[in-house]
């Protein structure tokens, strides 16, 4: 069954794969945009001591997420978006999973901070990805969905969603410290670390201060609306279906006033031709009048016919 991707999902989408596009066309232009959003390291060691690292700026934190470095990094980070970020914002709705992509994200920026300043990298290791937003939305689905089933792709296994969320942990939290790569696994960490953070804290905020229902009370309502080819499909059939010759509108107040019209005029119709005319009715009244006095046999047969014709009317 179709079901169409929610606004800010929608957006967070487009705005992710366009900014990639652009930037392998924007050529040095897109070099400077790049080198300017990503995410630095706000303080770097050298010689023992700490120095605070020129290339750092605080808008780091919200853009590096909109940033990837190659293709697949895109596409793997896109597909996590849109497989549960289109379910989780259903669930808290629009403006507040914005508010939690945005938060899981600077969260995984902030934890990525923290980690290079312990580990000592140099001022020019960048971090970029939404890996750590989409991280914090996987865990969100494991929290509001523990027990739905999850077909992964390697191996092709189904597995429940809190297996999943603990396994992701576990592997994370192992490759941070023994993994060399340039995949920055406690960002990951950080943003999953912080959705849990806002979840719990948006599940403890009484509800009449800050007037909003918490999500673990919504009652989810498929709102699925065919999209415009679809839609326009369903028009071009239609222009070819039979019409009915009578359409009934209404509700039922409406069926129920045309039923009653209807049996009242056809009680009416039943009355009026069974109830002869007056001439009919004088000649019927002499033929009884002539029974009553001389009996059925003085009757003549066209008598005899009209009163058996009355009688059948």
């Amino acid at each position: 069954m179709y079901q169409r991707i929610p606004p800010v999902t929608r957006i967070l989408l487009l705005v992710n794969t366009i900014t990639f596009v652009a930037l392998l066309f924007l050529g040095p232009l897109g070099d400077l945009i790049l080198g300017t959003c990503s995410l630095y390291p706000v303080l770097y060691s050298s010689g023992g001591t700490l120095h605070v690292n020129p290339f750092f700026m605080p808008h780091q934190l919200l853009t590096y997420m909109f940033l990837h470095a190659n293709l697949m990094h895109l596409f793997f980070n896109m597909f996590s978006l849109w497989m549960f970020g289109r379910i989780i914002e259903e669930v808290f709705g629009s403006k507040r999973f914005l508010i939690f992509y945005l938060i899981c994200g600077v969260g995984a920026g902030l934890c990525q901070e923290v980690w290079q300043i312990i580990g000592g990298v140099p001022p020019y290791a960048a971090t970029i990805g939404a890996s750590g937003a989409c991280y914090g939305i996987l865990l969100a689905f494991g929290l509001t969905f523990p027990n739905e089933r999850i077909m992964l792709l390697i191996p092709p296994i189904p597995i429940k969603a809190k297996w999943l969320i603990i396994g992701y942990v576990a592997l994370e939290l192992y490759l941070s410290v023994n993994s060399n790569g340039n995949i920055a696994h406690i960002a990951h960490v950080g943003g999953m670390l912080f959705g849990w953070l806002c979840m719990i804290a948006w599940r403890m905020w009484p509800r009449r201060r800050y007037s909003f229902t918490r999500w673990d009370n919504r009652v989810m309502v498929d709102e699925a609306r065919p999209g415009f080819f679809k839609r326009t499909w369903s028009k071009v059939k239609g222009l070819f279906r039979r019409k009915p010759k009578l359409q009934v509108k209404g509700g039922a107040a409406f069926r129920d006033r045309n039923a009653d019209y209807e049996y009242n005029l056809r009680k009416k119709q039943e009355t009026t031709s069974a109830r002869p005319d007056p001439e009919q009715q004088a000649r019927i009244d002499r033929i009884l009048e002539k029974v009553k006095r001389s009996g059925y046999d003085s009757l003549t047969a066209d008598e005899k016919r009209e009163l058996f014709r009355s009688s059948r009317n």
